[in-house]
């Protein structure tokens, strides 16, 4: 010790002896001593005396007497007196962890875990931060297994404890007992925070995982836990039995592939997981699921294209891939006998062998065993059944694995006496049954298993397969198939429902392709797995897959079927050659189909892709030929047959002879043959395109076998087309007769989406004003209709083409209380949400995105160009313009790309970027479009230059627009205001005469255009300063649109003008007369019309006209917009009336006029009328 220690000592020692009955002087030298005398026995021996003394003389000091515990404890072996010390101090002070964890040590080596618990519990009913106690109890109840007692001992305890990892781990041990999973991980997630070497929480946590199902986060801890102890056993099952999981979902789910990726790392830790623990039975049971499982889900690859397809690799890769899920089936059977060796009481495991056993023979090469001797299956079973004969699950098994038929049906009965309800038991049996013939007893077993579990799969394939029986249509069977695909994925299910698709419109949907591309790595040695996929990607148009599907279907079919294999090598063929055609590939079609005909194999469907192969080869009397045969056997075929064969026939003869041919050829047909709703198509449609109308007999006749909704809406749908085509003159279409025509359509079918989208379509076609607002009233927008691609143009086009077309799409911001068009649409902001939807829903959609751009285009011109819109034009077009779109040679495409360089290049000039609106103006001269579109380009070339002043330019851009002309008055309008505005006129008789030529084909409203035409030399006029002139314009608009009552509005106002400047009482009575129609002629009251209706009236000195129509004048606005001017009419309204006529009024004008006339200062403090009247009154 340090002298400072013996100078401490020995003034305490002093203090001591003269204060001999002082507690705390001989309790602080008794502690010094301890602490000092760590390595010297005297000492501590003299502490000892110093604490008794301190004890003696004061009972209620709890340290001294744990003091005192720790001297019995570790210096004087006298447990007794230590265990009643630290009592002593507990008692004292419950709060006292190092005496109370002193003595649960000793009752711990003592083995009294009774009063260990009893001490622990006391403390903490004494004291709630008695957090020693809590944990020792949490301890003690989680080894007692007492989990519901052990989560709140250790949940107080953790309250003293935070950072303990022990307490964390301890209570997720608890939770997990207790199957609060998730508190349970986060409890383990807890203690590996504070201690990443866990190794317990990380299986425990893993174990979890997997129970819950989160195999990836199951993944990641056993891994974590594999780095910390490379050799546990428990990780490496835990990790196997993960992977194993995430493999089944990746099955399920189609992803063979990643699945069996999966199941081949789990398998090399499985067997590093057995070579650690070789006696353990599970690892080798779990080893041999894993490979059962790799054997049913290795998938079949092939590297075979549409022209390279090889017979010989074709065999080598099913040659190979058979090997491979044989060998996995093996070593499951090996894997299953080694567990069963280990644990042969184990009764679950000889249904294993039995499965793995079952699964290698299926893929042997060699013929199946002799049915009269015993499978090692059945074998295996029957071991099974012997241990527990009182499983259903064993008989079942039994049932599914045997090749007798008795022994399966006595089996499955057997489970189904152990359990009425088995589900499985009863679906098995129902397949039984139909493979016996028993159909009745069939469909009872399916009804049942369905009844009891119905998301087992078996019953509704079975339902589906009995579709006949069970008298459904169709749409019915598929619908079961499907759902039998969608519970289990099984290949024959997959294969069974795209047999179904060809029956029915879900060929080319998701489902039934997802299926038989799944159904082909699964059982590619089926040769109709690939005549299968053939047709789901033909009827999906990708030629070139199915082109190689036919192929490797033809392979399968030579290699792996039967003697019965001839005729399904016939269809295979046509199927091929019929795709090679569709493909483009004409030449390699005609040597299939002449191969057919040598073999005489050549049969209706085949000489109809002959002769049309022979027709796009340029090959037209071979063509021909191949016709007459094919024409002279339609006689002694199916009706469906000879329909489809006249079909084509008559189509044949159209694009080969032409159409007087045609129409000649079907006139020597018999009668009969055209008593079907194929040929009646097909005769319409040369019949629309007949101006002598020669079929017009037989298309009559014909129309009444159409029987379908579907069928007779398509009819409508030709007979509109053939009112559009016979009812027009030189360039353009019938469109008025087509619309009465569907508009008579929709009274039968109303709720025909198909209809009413053609309706809107041709009503927008229409130049007709009123026609645009009913376009988007009449079209059918409905998310849920599947079919929009079918239509001639989708709801959403029509919405978006109706709001572009009209040009005033809606108010989006509120300039004023009345619509300025009497047509309007009003489902702008609705458009763009909805728009919004479709390019969301079919992003690559090009229309999806032209629609948007050109409504958003729309809105921003409503707005002034708004930054924040013209940036998402921006971002639309520049998406657009990367579009591989762009790139196709389609006239519909090129025009839209041109009419999207004009809605940027306008974005950019409204923003002042002129360099960058020259450029898309340029790109888009270069478009592949129509004169009369080009026409548009020069036009905003015309208004870009004017913004630069570049006069010279700007009057070559106005030439140019004159030679190309264009047939849209809003083009001739625009033009002319540049022509005044620059003063570029030549000849002031071309832009009248062209605007007139626009307004030739219009029958309603051409005198509205002729009128807005007169609106805009008024216009002209005003602003040069005309007046005279401008009067004479506007009153020739308003002779011609007497109904419109915004030009009487600018009629009046141009007259009252003159008149204040002329003084000439003969225009303030035009200007009264003007603003009287206005006024009855609007169909709501419209604002500024009344006020200077009142002013004019004022002016000849009616006051009471001027009252009355001050107070219309005032109630035509809404309150928060009444402008200046009004309120200072009311300032001269408010003045004392001579009599009581306005005592009836509701409006309040006060007590005084000086309100009124403050207002309207207030509003427009810059006019100095207003002032002049505020100083007089004031």
């Amino acid at each position: 010790m340090e002298e400072e220690d013996f100078a401490d000592i020995k003034l305490l020692q002093e203090s001591a002896n003269s204060n001999p009955n002082d507690p705390s002087v001989h309790f602080n030298l008794g502690v010094l001593l301890w602490e000092k005398g760590e390595k010297r026995q005297e000492l501590r021996d003299k502490s000892m005396e110093h604490l008794m003394l301190a004890a003696k003389l004061n009972p209620q000091n709890a340290a001294a007497f744990r003091y005192l515990g720790h001297y019995y404890a570790r210096f004087s072996p006298e447990p007794q007196r230590a265990l009643k010390c630290y009592q002593r101090a507990v008692a004292l002070n419950p709060d006292d962890s190092d005496a109370g964890e002193a003595i649960c040590d000793l009752l711990d080596e003592g083995g009294k875990e009774s009063l260990m618990v009893s001490v622990c519990r006391e403390a903490s009913d004494k004291s709630a931060r008695a957090f020693w106690a809590f944990r020792r109890l949490g301890y003690l109840q989680a080894h007692q297994k007492k989990w519901s007692d052990a989560i709140q001992s250790l949940q107080h305890a953790i309250r003293g404890f935070p950072t303990c990892p022990d307490l964390w781990e301890a209570l997720g041990l608890s939770y997990g007992r207790m199957g609060m999973f998730t508190a349970a991980l986060k409890s383990y997630g807890r203690a590996i925070e504070l201690d990443d070497s866990r190794v317990f929480a990380l299986l425990e946590s893993g174990n979890i995982s997997l129970m819950l199902g989160s195999f990836r986060k199951g993944i990641e801890q056993f891994q974590q836990t594999l780095k910390i102890s490379p050799q546990n056993s428990s990780a490496h099952y835990g990790l196997a039995s993960a992977l194993l999981g995430l493999a089944k979902e990746c099955v399920n789910s189609g992803a063979f592939r990643w699945g069996a990726s999966l199941l081949e790392e789990a398998s090399e830790v499985a067997m590093r997981g057995t070579a650690l623990a070789r006696n353990f039975s599970c690892s080798w049971k779990l080893h041999g699921d894993i490979q059962l499982m790799y054997a049913k889900c290795h998938p079949w690859t092939d590297e075979a294209t549409s022209k390279q397809v090889d017979e010989i690799s074709f065999n080598s890769s099913i040659s190979t891939w058979k090997k491979t899920c044989f060998l996995a089936a093996k070593n499951a059977s090996l894997s299953y006998q080694r567990a069963l060796h280990l644990a042969p009481w184990l009764a679950n495991i000889y249904v294993d062998v039995a499965a793995a056993s079952d699964l290698c023979l299926s893929f042997k090469e060699s013929p199946k065993e002799d049915l009269n001797v015993w499978s090692i299956a059945e074998k295996m079973c029957f071991g099974g059944i012997l241990l527990e004969g009182y499983n259903d699950e064993f008989w079942v098994a039994l049932g599914c694995l045997s090749d007798h038929t008795a022994l399966k049906q006595h089996a499955l009965i057997r489970g189904l006496n152990l359990d009425v309800s088995l589900a499985v038991a009863w679906a098995h049996l129902g397949k039984l049954y139909r493979r016996e013939g028993e159909k009745k007893s069939a469909q009872q077993a399916f009804d049942r298993a369905r009844s009891i579990e119905p998301s087992l799969a078996l019953p509704w394939a079975g339902m589906s397969a009995d579709a006949d029986a069970r008298n459904f249509d169709q749409n019915e069977a598929y619908e079961c198939c499907l759902r039998a695909v969608q519970i289990f994925p099984l290949a024959e299910f997959q294969v069974g429902l795209a047999k179904l698709a060809l029956h029915s419109s879900y060929l080319s949907s998701s489902e039934v392709f997802g299926a038989i591309q799944q159904a082909l790595l699964r059982v590619p040695h089926y040769p109709e797995s690939h005549n299968l996929n053939g047709l789901v990607c033909e009827s999906r148009s990708d030629y070139p897959s199915a082109i190689t599907s036919y192929r490797l279907a033809r392979c399968a079919l030579k290699s792996f079927a039967g003697e019965s294999s001839e005729s399904h090598l016939i269809d295979i063929s046509i199927n091929l050659a019929r795709s090679l055609c569709m493909a483009g590939n004409e030449s390699y079609a005609v040597e299939e189909c002449e191969n057919l005909r040598q073999k005489g194999q050549l049969d209706s469907e085949g000489l109809q892709i002959y002769a049309l192969c022979l027709w796009k080869l340029g090959k037209n009397d071979t063509a021909l030929s191949v016709t007459r045969s094919l024409a002279s056997s339609v006689l002694s075929m199916e009706e469906n047959l000879a329909a489809a064969s006249i079909s084509f026939i008559c189509r044949l003869l159209y694009n080969i002879s032409g159409q007087e041919s045609a129409i000649t050829s079907i006139l020597k047909m018999p009668k009969q043959m055209f008593h079907s709703s194929k040929i009646s198509f097909v005769v319409s449609a040369i019949h629309v395109l007949d101006q002598k109308n020669q079929l017009e007999t037989i298309v009559s006749s014909s129309r009444s076998f159409l029987t379908s909704q579907e069928e007779i809406i398509a009819m409508h749908i030709l007979i509109t087309l053939s009112k559009l085509l016979k009812h027009g003159y030189e360039d353009s279409l019938g469109i008025q007769k087509g619309v009465d025509h569907l508009r008579k359509a929709l009274h039968m079918y109303p709720n025909s989406s198909v209809l009413r989208n053609l309706l809107s379509y041709l009503l927008l076609s229409s130049k007709e004003s009123r026609d645009l607002s009913l376009a988007t009233r009449c079209s059918f927008l409905d998310l849920s209709d599947n079919q929009k691609d079918e239509v001639i143009k989708s709801a959403y086009e029509v919405l978006g083409a109706g709001n572009v077309a009209c040009y005033t799409i809606g108010r989006f911001r509120k300039m004023f209380p009345f619509s300025s068009c009497r047509y309007q649409c009003h489902s702008g902001f609705r458009a763009i949400q909805q728009l919004q939807k479709y390019l969301h829903q079919e992003p690559w959609s090009f229309n999806a995105r032209y629609m948007l751009t050109l409504n958003c285009y729309q809105k921003a011109r409503e707005e002034r160009f708004p930054p924040h819109v013209c940036r998402v034009i921006e971002r639309l077009t520049a998406v657009a313009f990367s579009n591989q779109f762009q790139s196709i040679k389609n006239v519909s495409i090129q025009y839209q790309t041109f009419q999207l360089l004009l809605c940027a290049a306008e974005v950019y000039l409204q923003q002042g970027n002129n360099s960058e609106c020259f450029r898309l103006v340029r790109s888009a001269l270069g478009s592949s479009v129509q004169s009369g579109s080009l026409f548009f380009a020069h036009l905003l070339l015309c208004r870009a230059y004017a913004a630069e002043d570049d006069i010279v330019s700007l009057s070559k851009e106005y030439k140019r627009c004159l030679e190309l002309r264009t047939d849209s008055h809003i083009g001739w309008i625009g033009l002319k205001f540049i022509e005044s505005r620059f003063g570029l006129q030549e000849d002031s008789t071309i832009i009248p005469l062209s605007f007139e030529y626009c307004s030739k084909d219009i029958k309603l409203s051409w005198h509205m255009w002729i009128a807005l035409y007169n609106m805009v030399q008024g216009l002209i006029a005003n602003w040069s300063g005309d007046l005279v002139a401008a009067e004479e314009s506007f009153s020739q608009a308003c002779s011609l649109a007497d109904g419109e009552s915004c030009l009487f509005l600018c009629h009046g106002a141009i007259c009252m003008e003159i008149a204040r400047q002329t003084s000439e009482s003969q225009y303030i009575l035009r200007a009264i007369t003007s603003l009287k129609k206005a006024k009855h002629t609007s169909p709501i009251p419209l604002p500024i019309v009344s006020l200077l209706l009142a002013q004019a009236e004022a002016s000849i000195g009616s006051t009471a006209k001027w009252e009355i129509n001050l107070r219309d004048e005032w109630f035509s606005w809404p309150p928060e917009e009444r402008p200046a001017e009004l309120l200072f009419q009311m300032h001269l309204l408010s003045k004392p009336p001579k009599d009581d006529s306005m005592s009836s009024s509701s409006i309040d004008y006060g007590n005084s006029s000086l309100r009124w006339i403050l207002r309207a200062t207030h509003m427009n403090p810059s006019c100095s009328r207003y002032w002049k009247f505020l100083l007089k009154d004031m």
